[in-house]
């Protein structure tokens, strides 16, 4: 059944039916010609059906429900007068029937065929109902519609069109369109802004009607933030989208600028005024179409097609007349939007219904065959065979054809002029139709790497804010829902879209602060093998025996080794120096200052026992001092051994103190054994302190207890100036607050105690004397 258009009059009337005007579409046209060019080339086959001849009987099914009746039942009639359930003409047996276009006009046909158990194969549109319990004879050509609602969401989520609008007919379909793509939608984060339904059919005086109705639809041309409508409807409510559009384009409505996504069932060329307008309205378009292929032979075929058929083909007058003029031109000349050289995805259907047909009947004919050799019967009868006896075999031929026509395609509809041939583009020229500019369809701007969507309140899940992305958190994609948090070891950069990977940082000895940090450290040791070196050349001198030259000499290499302890704390972490740094100047500090503590008593001491009478004279020998050392220094050396059993100290890494870097670093282990180690030498400092400020005043020439009171001032200051400073730096810097105190209570030492001998030693010798000695002993 190949379709046409035509309006009927509702009024009722007793008269004889008129013959109907009808409006023939020219690219429909190609359907027709996809059906004879079947039954030649079936009939060029001697292997099927030989000694049969094919033909075939086109009525048209029109649009009004009893027209469609009163054509079905004339397939049934074999006189030129209509009689059902009459048959006289024996030479022809109606086998199956092809159409329609509609799923309208399909349900009307198997309504009629389905009670003869006639066989039917529809080419147009899908029917999701179960058509085999309503109408067991009628098969579909037409791929599920599924797979087309399916390629459509993989449209919008290529091009990122998450906010579109929708316009499908107000109709049974239209709902059951609506029904399976809002699921489909939502399931993909896709949005729609409006749903407009238009009107199924439309004549020509409905129009002023129609025009009226565009004022309605004023979302679908106030909402600029919709780049992209969906559209759903079927042949008979396609003009009225036309019709509105168009006047649309010719108010002072705005512009609508839309890119439009419609499904299968439109063609471009059956609308009915499309002489008189152009379709720029639809320029760009987007349309899914079902998959075909053209056979071969078949664009031959159509180069042979000439007003000459007129005997053969009652139709290609009417065509040949609206789309050329002459007879001598050729079909390929014409745009593809009249007409089209390749087999579209209808006439691929309906030639792939007549090889069902003839194939079923083939293999029907062949076991006949068969059977009747096998017991010896007479040949077969053609006209014994019945339409429901090739069922069975439809079934099975159907289902192998049906694996590949489950497909849709997309194609993109260009701007036709009548002076240009026109082409179907490719999806690659998408941007090339939109003036080089992808249209946006969305309810808000992109949220860009470095934000993330928040939903806004009251609105769809498609309209958000876009919110930055919190202090140690990225977004790398467009429109992520939730940042997502660096890993310990990296960091965000400064817009937030990746994580970098942090450096390692320790104070190193060759950049600048470490430089700084060595070299004070080496000069300050120089200075004291300097000092020991003054000291030994001179040790026969009355300023060096009266100092206890044995006390002197451990206080100046416990000097020495604290300023060597710097450098375990410069350089790479590591398990030894983590375990030697603050146990080894703990012990070698506390041995200094145990032996400042030394001295400072063997001077008191010693003014006590110049005492009439006094008993301290006994104590005042090497054995004490020796004892102060060796006691100061143990109880510190307990401590370190307490610390190092139960907790020692380990490299580690702190990756949270500094947003760039991984601090290497020694984990103290235990942070109370680490102040312990502090305390205790504060202890040492604040006793010879004390000892050493109440003996500042002793008449002695070489009486050093007030050199003793200012170093521990100056080492008292520096270590509690260190802890608050230590606390509040993190990294290389935490490390170079330590080393600066060790570099400064050392130096502090070195410089308050030792200084002003060297300076008698080397600059006023006169002073380094025995008679001096006494003199200031009086």
């Amino acid at each position: 059944a190949v379709e046409g258009y035509c309006k009927i009059s509702s009024q009722r009337s007793y008269l004889p039916v008129p013959d109907f005007y009808c409006r023939y579409v020219p690219n429909v046209y190609q359907e027709i010609l996809a059906l004879v060019f079947a039954v030649k080339e079936i009939s060029k086959n001697p292997e099927l059906l030989p000694n049969i001849t094919l033909g075939f009987h086109i009525v048209n099914n029109y649009f009004p429900a009893k027209i469609t009746f009163k054509a079905t039942l004339s397939l049934l009639s074999k006189q030129q007068k209509f009689l059902p359930n009459f048959t006289c003409d024996l030479k022809k047996t109606f086998i199956a029937a092809i159409g329609g276009r509609l799923t309208e006009t399909s349900f009307t046909m198997a309504t009629v065929l389905s009670n003869y158990k006639i066989p039917q194969l529809t080419f147009g549109t899908f029917t999701p109902i179960d058509e085999k319990n309503v109408f067991p004879s009628l098969y579909q050509m037409v791929p599920n519609e599924i797979h087309q609602y399916n390629g459509i969401i993989q449209l919008l989520q290529h091009f990122g069109w998450i906010w579109i609008g929708i316009m499908a007919v107000d109709d049974d379909y239209g709902d059951m369109f609506l029904q399976k793509i809002e699921p489909l939608l939502l399931q993909n984060s896709i949005c729609y802004a409006f749903i407009l339904r238009t009107p199924p059919k439309a004549y020509i005086d409905e129009y002023i009607h129609l025009i009226s109705m565009v004022l309605r639809y004023d979302q679908l041309f106030m909402e600029d933030k919709v780049k992209v409508c969906l559209i759903y409807a079927l042949a008979p409510g396609m003009e009225n989208l036309r019709v509105i559009i168009l006047v649309a384009s010719l108010t002072s409505l705005p512009s609508l600028g839309k890119v439009w996504i419609v499904t299968s069932h439109w063609n471009f060329g059956i609308l009915s005024i499309q002489r008189l307008w152009d379709i720029q309205s639809f320029h760009g378009a987007l349309s899914f179409a079902v998959r075909s292929m053209t056979p071969p032979g078949f664009q031959e075929f159509l180069h042979t097609a000439r007003p000459s058929w007129v005997k053969e083909d009652n139709f290609i007058q009417n065509f040949w007349e609206q789309v050329l003029c002459t007879g001598n031109e050729n079909l390929e000349n014409l745009p593809s939007i009249l007409f089209e050289m390749s087999m579209t995805g209808h006439s691929y259907n309906i030639y792939n219904a007549v090889h069902v047909m003839v194939h079923s009947l083939h293999v029907l004919l062949k076991s006949r065959s068969r059977c009747r050799n096998a017991i010896g019967t007479e040949e077969i009868i053609f006209q014994d065979l019945r339409p429901w006896q090739v069922f069975c075999f439809i079934f099975n031929i159907f289902f192998l054809l049906f694996i590949f026509l489950c497909f849709f395609v997309l194609v993109v509809v260009p701007v036709w002029e009548s002076s240009i041939n026109a082409n179907i583009l490719s999806s690659d020229s998408l941007l090339n139709i939109t003036a080089q500019v992808l249209p946006l369809s969305l309810c808000n701007d992109h949220c860009y790497p470095g934000s993330s969507r928040k939903k806004k309140e009251g609105e769809k899940f498609c309209c958000y804010d876009c919110v930055p992305c919190s202090e140690g958190w990225i977004s790398d994609e467009i429109d992520m829902d939730v940042c997502m948090k660096c890993p310990e070891d990296e960091y965000p950069n400064n817009i937030q879209t990746q994580c970098i990977p942090k450096v390692f940082t320790y104070l190193s000895y060759y950049e600048p602060l470490g430089i700084l940090f060595v070299t004070l450290a080496t000069v300050f040791s120089l200075i004291t093998i300097l000092v020991v070196g003054i000291f030994w050349m001179h040790k026969e001198t009355p300023i060096v025996k009266a100092n206890n030259w044995s006390l002197t000499c451990i206080l100046l290499l416990s000097l020495l080794l604290c300023f060597l302890c710097s450098f375990l704390f410069m350089g790479r972490p590591e398990k030894m120096t983590c375990l030697l740094r603050q146990t080894t100047f703990g012990i070698v500090f506390s041995v200094a200052l145990s032996s400042v503590l030394a001295k400072t008593m063997t001077v008191i001491l010693a003014f006590m026992a110049t005492n009439p009478g006094s008993g301290m004279r006994k104590w005042a020998g090497k054995g004490l001092s020796n004892s102060i050392v060796l006691l100061g220094s143990f109880i510190q050396v307990a401590i370190c051994i307490v610390w190092l059993s139960i907790s020692p100290p380990f490299p580690d890494t702190d990756p949270h103190s500094l947003k760039e870097q991984i601090i290497m670093e020694c984990n103290e282990g235990s942070v109370i054994m680490f102040y312990c180690v502090l305390g205790y030498m504060g202890f040492l400092a604040i006793v010879s302190f004390n000892i050493a400020f109440q003996a500042r005043k002793l008449p002695s020439s070489f009486n050093e207890a007030k050199f003793i009171t200012f170093s521990m001032l100056v080492f008292c200051s520096v270590w509690l100036s260190f802890v608050p400073t230590y606390l509040s730096t993190k990294g290389k810097y935490m490390v170079a607050v330590e080393i600066f105190s060790i570099l400064c209570s050392s130096a502090g030492l070195l410089g308050c105690i030792f200084c002003p001998k060297c300076y008698i030693i080397l600059l006023r010798p006169e002073m380094n004397k025995k008679e001096h000695l006494i003199r200031k002993g009086m």
